[in-house]
């Protein structure tokens, strides 16, 4: 994410960065060094995703991804075939159990503070954000949101948790916003994104 936007920097020097994160990408924003060159964010789907805070059934399906798929494969494969049980994408395992242990504290990264992390910019971060989550997500529920909105905490922030019913959707989940389905159906959501960018110009 650092090098990205350093990239950006060098290509588009007078441009205005803005950040659009989605789950791992809006909770790692206080690891990026150059942060400070963002002027604006905005997460959605971003959450600590504690398993603690899920509700059943869910909530054994992601206990049994953390604490048996991952030991098991790591012990028995040396990394984490996360693709094959629709869980994104094969990880190291170094980088799965550290999602394992993050999802198993509260606020995520944070339990990492002073220990694997000594240098972080949560308490730093000040550029305005707004989180869109979704009553049918499982993962970035309403709780496990604000489980993550504490780790900034600086950080201006409006919430907005919708139902996908209000947009004539069955589901978004945490993984449809981005779906050219949903926009196809529902492009009022992505014009959320574009609203609040022209906002912050």
């Amino acid at each position: 994410m650092p090098a990205v936007l350093d990239a950006l920097q060098d290509e588009f020097a007078d441009a205005t960065y803005h950040l659009i994160g989605h789950s791992a990408g809006g909770q790692l924003i206080g690891l990026m060094s150059n942060y400070s060159a963002l002027a604006s964010v905005f997460n959605v789907a971003c959450s600590s995703g504690r398993i603690k805070n899920m509700s059943m059934p869910y909530k054994l399906k992601a206990m049994g991804f953390m604490d048996a798929f991952i030991p098991l494969t790591n012990l028995t494969l040396g990394y984490t075939p996360s693709d094959k049980i629709g869980m994104g994408e094969p990880l190291p395992r170094g980088v799965s159990r550290q999602w394992r242990e993050w999802c198993n504290g509260a606020g995520y990264i944070k339990t990492a503070f002073g220990k694997s992390i000594q240098t972080h910019f949560y308490n730093d971060i000040t550029m305005p954000s707004l989180w869109l989550g979704f009553s049918d997500d499982d993962i970035a529920n309403s709780k496990n949101m604000d489980d993550m909105i504490r780790v900034f905490t600086k950080m201006p922030v409006e919430k907005q948790f919708l139902d996908p019913k209000d947009f004539g959707l069955n589901s978004i989940g945490h993984m449809r916003y981005f779906s050219s389905r949903t926009n196809a159906k529902a492009p009022q959501l992505w014009q959320m994104a574009v609203d609040w960018l022209a906002k912050q110009q």
